[in-house]
């Protein structure tokens, strides 16, 4: 659900005329997600990561998670006080720790890419939130905000955009190799001289 959360955090800024703020929104979401593919498509192409601690590249899932749910639930709670602002953008941050926790759990990425991917996440979501607490005259629609609902809630069931498969033709593509660095490649005993760097 966060990639159609930070779509409609930018349609709900649009709507509401803030330019500035949904300028900010994309550049920042977008720099994340960029940095994201980067360190992706580095160790799918080359091998490039920290063996020590099983990094192969931020966790998207959770960078995303850690930026749009306290931008949301932030965004959600600013007409209606400091104190409701707060405890939404906590609740936000809570629910983003348990999603990237979740990647721990079903063992999709290392504690260092969750670490990773979560701080990098919050600091999008920090970066904004401080640029909306500048702005004095942010009009949210909360029609719109309804509305925003059921698509959040059919998103879930929509076939999953095929990212790892995309990252993974770019690496082999600009690498020019025939097959992907995995993190199994570390454990192998019989490694050698010639194998593609970590580190």
């Amino acid at each position: 659900m966060t990639g159609p959360i930070g779509v409609a955090i930018a349609v709900w800024l649009l709507a509401g005329q803030s330019w500035r703020l949904t300028l900010s929104w994309c550049l920042l979401f977008g720099a994340g997600m960029a940095l994201v593919v980067l360190t992706k498509v580095a160790f799918i192409g080359w091998g490039l990561g920290v063996e020590s601690v099983e990094f192969s590249g931020f966790s998207g899932h959770a960078m995303r998670a850690a930026a749009v749910f306290p931008v949301a639930c932030y965004l959600g709670c600013r007409q209606l006080g400091a104190s409701a602002r707060v405890w939404g953008t906590l609740a936000g941050i809570a629910v983003a720790v348990l999603i990237s926790l979740s990647r721990i759990y079903v063992q999709a990425h290392s504690v260092s890419e969750v670490v990773t991917g979560t701080l990098l996440g919050l600091m999008v979501a920090a970066a904004f939130i401080w640029h909306a607490s500048t702005e004095h005259h942010l009009a949210l629609s909360r029609v719109l905000l309804v509305l925003c609902i059921p698509i959040l809630l059919v998103a879930p069931r929509l076939e999953p955009v095929p990212t790892e498969q995309w990252m993974t033709e770019l690496a082999l593509l600009l690498s020019g190799h025939d097959e992907p660095f995995t993190r199994d490649q570390w454990r192998r005993p019989d490694r050698g001289v010639g194998q593609r760097p970590s580190l």
